[in-house]
C-alpha cells in the first residue's frame, strides 16, 4: 500500500500546483485585458503622427537634428525592455536572444552599446554575462506612466543631439495579436527617413502647411519620440501578460493530465493491493482446511 499513499501524496501536490497555475491564468486574464486596452488606444496616434513626420520629413526644405544622423560618435544607447517576473514562457528569452544579437552586430559595426535595462529579468541576465548596466529600472509592473517615457525619450533627444552617441535603439517584444507577438528591435533615434512617396494608391496628396514644415517638425518630432517610446512599453506589457496567460493556461492543463494519469496510476495499485490480500486469505482458508 505504500505505492499507493505515494501516489496519493504526489497526486495532491499537483492539483494544489493546478489550483495555483489556474488562478495565476485568470490574474493574467483579467491584466491582459487593461493593457490591450492601452495598447491599442495609443496605437492609432503614434501611427498617424509618424506618418506625418515623414511626409513633412520628405520635403526637401524641412531639416531637423534628430533625422540627421550622427557619424562623429561610436556610442549608442540600447534599451531593453524585459519582465520583473518570470513564468511567461519564451518572453524574455526571446527579446534578450534578440537583443543579444543586434549587440553584436552594432560590435561589427564599431559601436560600442550602453545598456539601459527595465526589467529584473534583464538585469540578471546581463550582470550574469558580465555585461554593465547603466541605468536600470525595476519598478514596472502592468503600466507606466506617459511623464516618466518622456522623461527618458527628452534625455535620449538631449544626448543625441550634443552628438555623444550614433543612434538609440529599443529592444522589446512587439504585440500584433494574441497568438503573435515578435521579438525586435526598433531603432528610435535618428528617426528613420521617409518611404518612398508613393503608395499602393498612386502618388500621395501634396499640402501647403502653415506654419512652414519646419517649424512643423520642431513641434512634432520630439512628440513623436516620446509616444512611440510609451508605444514600445505598451507592447511590451501587453506581450508580456499574453505570454504568462498562455504559460499558465499550459501549465494547468499539463495539471489536469498528470492528475488523470495518477489516478489510473493509483487504481492500478490499489487493484494489485486488494488482489494481493485475497489471495492471502484464500492461501490462509486453505492452508487451515
Amino acid at each position: 500500500m505504500a505505492k499507493a499513499r505515494q501516489i496519493v501524496k504526489r497526486r495532491r501536490a499537483v492539483r494544489n500546483i493546478r489550483k495555483i497555475t489556474q488562478t495565476m491564468q485568470l490574474i493574467a486574464t483579467a491584466r491582459y485585458q487593461k493593457c490591450l486596452q492601452r495598447a491599442t488606444a495609443s496605437q492609432p496616434y503614434t501611427e498617424h503622427i509618424t506618418d506625418m513626420i515623414r511626409t513633412l520629413a520628405g520635403m526637401s526644405a524641412a531639416e531637423h537634428p534628430l533625422l540627421e544622423p550622427n557619424e562623429a560618435s561610436g556610442r549608442s544607447i540600447l534599451l531593453v525592455l524585459s519582465s520583473n517576473r518570470g513564468l511567461c514562457g519564451a518572453y524574455n528569452a526571446n527579446v534578450l536572444r534578440t537583443m543579444m544579437e543586434h549587440r553584436a552586430t552594432l560590435a561589427a559595426d564599431e559601436i560600442q552599446p550602453t545598456m539601459e535595462v527595465v526589467g529584473k529579468k534583464g538585469v540578471n541576465y546581463l550582470r550574469f554575462l558580465g555585461i554593465d548596466v547603466a541605468h536600470q529600472i525595476t519598478d514596472i509592473e502592468d503600466s507606466i506612466a506617459f511623464s516618466r517615457v518622456a522623461e527618458m525619450a527628452e534625455r535620449y533627444m538631449r544626448t543625441y543631439q550634443n552628438n555623444e552617441i550614433t543612434r538609440v535603439d529599443v529592444a522589446y517584444m512587439q504585440f500584433e495579436s494574441v497568438g503573435v507577438q515578435r521579438a525586435r528591435v526598433a531603432q528610435l533615434l535618428p528617426i528613420e527617413p521617409p518611404q518612398a512617396a508613393e503608395d499602393e494608391h498612386g502618388p500621395r496628396a501634396q499640402f501647403e502647411f502653415s506654419p512652414p514644415p519646419g517649424e512643423l517638425l520642431a513641434r512634432l518630432i520630439p512628440e513623436a519620440v516620446k509616444i512611440r517610446l510609451f508605444q514600445f512599453f505598451n507592447d511590451a506589457i501587453v506581450s508580456e501578460q499574453v505570454s504568462r496567460m498562455v504559460a499558465m493556461k499550459a501549465a494547468t492543463d499539463a495539471g489536469g493530465d498528470m492528475i488523470k494519469y495518477l489516478t489510473r496510476q493509483y487504481n492500478r495499485a490499489r487493484q494489485s493491493q486488494i488482489t494481493l490480500e485475497l489471495a492471502d486469505i484464500v492461501g490462509g482458508a486453505n492452508a487451515v482446511q
